[in-house]
């Protein structure tokens, strides 16, 4: 088989603009946004007009792009406001807008011919036929169903070679069929369709029986635990190489609510699998292990495959707590750097001490380690301990670290 010769796209969510800056800064080629309406991301800092702006200005300078997320399942008062948010979006030259319903597809048609459409996920689109409308329709890129097999995406790619094909790699699951769910409506009166989840797959649950009301049973599920909807998070960095061969033009990363640490980090790990399987020969590519490693480093859950590999069995679901695992802490991040005194400026996230061995993720290049053997406050005075959030420390180090360095420690170090 030949290889596949064009690289996928690495995608990235920004749920504010220094999230958008530290994505394009790790490698992702496009980003995703929400503005401050319409986005199903409510609990994101978001963006407003003037952000978009700049952050579509930050990405063209560098050659890549930025999509804007419009994909609620709208209202009529939903409606009759977003022909004022596009008029808004005039002149932010956004690459495209992400949407899943009709009514706003033919808005935005009318109103910005001139920009990309994508067809979110939460429009269920499991099949070709139905990827085949919406490219017929003038949508340029479909983002398939989370329920979908390689095997069903690499059919839809041969029977529309033209159309990008965009999904899911890595984050957070729902357990809902695409994410259209509503349980959050019914159970916290906020509609996850319009943004406002509550999240109620990751509660805890307990039954009552009606002639014994106050009286709550555990549920069980082979008495491993209670939480029977909270799924493992997804991760297909192992096999990059099946989604490329499967046709994906876009590999997309969930997160937008999640820490710019996050994002520097699983971005660099896809960043550098994607590169590796295209340098490497025909037939030769080999995944780098280490991956695995980094991405384990941000919280997280425990990673499954979700759907590509078949229907999921009894190992999705995470049963015993909807807890993340948190390894590693960030602990800084690098603010710049003096070759003369060697000595890095660091803005101080969490609390960490002279003689912590401490790991330094950059833009380029692998990470380094380094024991603190020196460090100063903001006067110059050596401490012992940087124990001031959003304070200025200096760190010595014969690393020439570049800004946007991210400084983690493991817990308990």
């Amino acid at each position: 088989m030949n290889k596949i010769t064009k690289k996928p796209e690495l995608l990235a969510p920004a749920g504010n603009l220094s999230k958008l800056k530290t994505a394009i800064t790790y490698g992702a080629d496009a980003v995703y946004i929400g503005g401050e309406e319409f986005s199903l991301r409510a609990a994101a800092d978001n963006f407003t007009a003037a952000e978009i702006a700049e952050g579509v200005k930050f990405a063209h300078e560098r050659g890549k792009k930025v999509y804007l997320t419009a994909n609620i399942i709208p209202h009529n008062s939903d409606i009759a406001e977003y022909e004022g948010f596009l008029k808004e979006l005039e002149g932010t030259d956004i690459d495209a807008v992400i949407l899943s319903d009709l009514g706003m597809f033919a808005m935005t048609r009318e109103l910005m011919p001139d920009v990309d459409i994508h067809i979110s996920t939460q429009a269920n689109n499991v099949n070709w036929k139905s990827a085949e409308m919406w490219r017929n329709m003038g949508a340029s890129r479909v983002i398939l169903a989370r329920e979908m097999s390689l095997e069903e995406i690499r059919e839809i790619r041969d029977r529309l070679p033209d159309l990008e094909l965009e999904v899911f790699v890595h984050g957070a699951m729902c357990i809902s069929y695409s994410g259209r769910c509503l349980l959050s409506n019914y159970m916290a009166g906020r509609d996850g369709n319009r943004g406002g989840c509550a999240h109620p797959c990751r509660w805890k649950y307990f039954l009552m029986e009606e002639q014994r009301p106050g009286e709550y049973m555990p549920v069980f599920e082979n008495e491993r635990g209670t939480f029977i909807y909270n799924s493992k998070d997804l991760c297909m960095l192992p096999y990059v190489d099946k989604l490329v061969e499967a046709g994906v033009s876009s590999f997309k990363i969930e997160g937008r609510v999640k820490s710019e640490f996050y994002v520097a980090t699983v971005v660099k790990a896809y960043r550098k699998a994607i590169d590796d399987y295209f340098a490497a020969a025909p037939g030769e590519y080999k995944f780098d292990e280490r991956l695995m490693d980094e991405v384990k480093k941000v919280s997280h859950r425990d990673y499954t495959t979700g759907f590509y590999f078949g229907k999921p069995g009894g190992t999705e679901q995470h049963y015993e707590s909807s807890s993340y695992i948190r390894d590693y802490d960030m602990v800084g991040v690098v603010e710049g750097y003096d070759k003369k005194t060697c000595m890095a400026e660091v803005v101080q996230k969490n609390r960490f001490f002279k003689g912590d061995e401490v790991e330094f993720l950059r833009p380029y290049g692998d990470f380094s380690k380094q024991t603190i053997e020196y460090m100063t406050d903001a006067d110059g005075a050596e401490i012992e301990v940087a124990n001031h959030p959003q304070s200025t420390v200096f760190i010595k180090t014969d690393i020439e670290l570049e800004p946007g360095t991210f400084i983690r420690k493991r817990k308990n170090n």
